[in-house]
């Protein structure tokens, strides 16, 4: 899962969102330098990213990426998730998407001190161009693409995914819609785990 799911993932604990946020540039044991929800976020973030690399729904959407994309499969279905999850934003909260996002936001910059440095470097791109709104179109994923693949200085070719994602439109809706539902359940059950083993 992306940025977006992960934030969604961690519930009303804003700790715990920003360690679910920034996990992916925490190596190891490091986590245990940060507070204890921002390390239940960390753990969590972990546990998410294991059990949707193993669920068989997933592995369906990133089979259908394979021949042309290889090992970039898994993080381009992570971001074309994440573009079911803000399209149909309103199945999974009740706080309109935009006031969710910009309440994310407010937290980051309230707390940018405590941020590991790539963050605090990516951040302001993030919130100008409003990485997690552009989600909810075609457009915004064809943009979120267009940078991966300038991150691995074109070799990755994942600036043309977005053409399977508009082809198999249907396919990969219901692939995410069946595994969200689980991944929800798995994640509110281990949330509760982590915060009792820390």
């Amino acid at each position: 899962m992306n940025f977006l799911a992960h934030i969604y993932l961690s519930g009303d604990n804003k700790d715990v969102a920003i360690g679910n946020f920034i996990a992916d540039g925490i190596r190891g044991k490091d986590y245990k330098k940060y507070k204890k929800d921002v390390q239940t976020g960390i753990l969590l973030h972990r546990q998410i990213d294991t059990f949707t690399d193993s669920h068989a729904t997933v592995r369906q959407s990133t089979k259908r990426l394979h021949e042309n994309y290889g090992h970039y499969s898994g993080v381009i279905v992570d971001i074309l998730y994440d573009h079911f999850l803000a399209k149909n934003w309103k199945h999974y909260s009740n706080v309109p998407l935009i006031e969710y996002i910009d309440r994310f936001y407010d937290i980051l910059k309230v707390n940018f001190s405590e941020l590991p440095m790539r963050i605090q470097k990516m951040m302001p791109y993030m919130i100008a161009d409003n990485w997690l709104a552009s989600y909810a179109t075609i457009e915004g994923i064809a943009k979120v693409l267009e940078g991966m693949n300038r991150r691995t200085k074109n070799k990755s070719h994942m600036n043309l995914a977005v053409n399977e994602l508009q082809e198999f439109y249907d396919e990969f809706e219901d692939e995410f819609t069946r595994f969200f539902e689980e991944l929800i359940a798995f994640s509110n059950s281990k949330l509760i785990e982590i915060q009792e083993s820390i």
